[in-house]
């Protein structure tokens, strides 16, 4: 039982990692669009892009922190 709770507590946090990875991709991507668009809006944009960034990595903190506990 103990190897099973360390390979599933293992596959719990690469999961989250690969989505935080994926939704910081996708707001990279999508902030650099908006900026592309409209460049005037790029420090309100940068702003939003951080804040939404650190929330999407915190998935991940969450993760391990979830897994340690088991």
């Amino acid at each position: 039982m103990a190897l099973l709770a360390v390979l599933t507590g293992n596959i719990h946090i690469g999961l989250g990692a690969l989505g935080s990875a994926l939704g910081v991709g996708l707001i990279g991507m999508g902030a650099s669009s908006a900026v592309g668009r409209n460049p005037g809006a790029a420090g309100p944009i940068l702003t939003q892009a951080i804040i939404s960034s650190a929330l999407a990595e915190g998935i991940i903190f969450f993760a391990i922190f979830l897994a340690k506990g088991q």
